[in-house]
């Protein structure tokens, strides 16, 4: 009986392992403060380093080597080429990693964390580095991420500034633009002349069925604010909903108003959507 319990075991064990493989389906932006592999090159060499953020550079790759797998799921590491810190600033792309499991931390000779994490974690719970987090991960469209951070900004200093407008922008990223709208117009409270928060309630507004108020945001816009950066998209977008209203009539009337059509960067899109009613 013993005997029988101990092969058991060890075939889950061994099973366990077995399934302890690369799997390169995680994109730099879900990968903060985790060790990460690329895909395997011609001879079979896999590129792994530690990606973090750096307040001033943002997502950064710190290359620690490479390693090949053996037949028998075994890393084998392959120091560096070159001696000393080799970091590598990262774009937000599609490109996929892989997160290297714990179970081969010991065979690449590093620990889950390295040491000098520990100064890009000062202040990590300060008001300044959460909104700052939550405006890069908004940048990256990893909203919900995002959110936890703004959330606890939040809770330190609901004031501070940017902070209203960037839960607004998690918010409608998140299809919770109800939400969004209140925090919108409180932001519009403390400042009633930035065109990027008005841009991001009109939007909400739309996205909530409130066209008639996004209509009415979008006239206040023209007459109370100065910076006109925004005031083509926001037609634009109006004239988006009329389309997936399919209201024809509307869809014409607003064109023919706000002359968007005309619009250097808006006007083929413009033209796409005319071209789609036609169908």
């Amino acid at each position: 009986m013993k005997n029988i319990l101990l092969t058991i075991f060890f075939l889950l064990t061994f099973n366990c392992f077995s399934q302890e493989k690369l799997i390169f389906n995680t994109k730099f932006t879900q990968s903060e403060d985790k060790w990460v592999a690329f895909e395997a090159d011609s001879i079979g060499s896999h590129n792994f380093g530690f990606i973090y953020i750096d307040s001033q550079a943002g997502l950064t790759f710190d290359y620690a080597g490479t390693f090949k797998i053996d037949n028998n799921g075994k890393f084998i590491l392959k120091k560096k080429e070159l001696e000393g810190s080799m970091k590598v600033r990262l774009e937000p792309n599609n490109r996929l990693v892989a997160i290297i499991p714990e179970s081969h931390f010991s065979e690449l000779k590093i620990s889950k964390f390295p040491d000098w994490l520990k100064y890009y974690k000062k202040d990590e719970n300060s008001i300044e580095r959460l909104y700052k987090w939550g405006y890069m991960y908004n940048g990256w469209e990893e909203c919900e991420k995002a959110l936890d951070f703004l959330e606890k900004a939040s809770k330190i200093n609901p004031d501070y500034k940017g902070l209203r407008v960037e839960l607004g922008f998690s918010y409608n990223c998140l299809n919770q633009s109800q939400k969004a709208i209140v925090i919108l117009k409180e932001a519009i409270k403390h400042e009633p002349k930035d065109a990027y928060i008005y841009k991001e309630l009109l939007y909400s507004q739309i996205h909530n069925n409130q066209l008639k108020d996004a209509i009415e945001t979008y006239e206040k816009i023209l007459k109370e604010v100065a910076d006109k950066t925004y005031n083509a998209e926001n037609a634009y977008n109006i004239l988006g909903e009329y389309y997936r209203q399919k209201n024809l009539e509307k869809f014409n009337e607003w064109m023919a108003e706000t002359e968007i059509d005309k619009d250097k960067h808006f006007g083929p899109y413009v033209e796409k959507l005319k071209k789609a009613f036609n169908k």
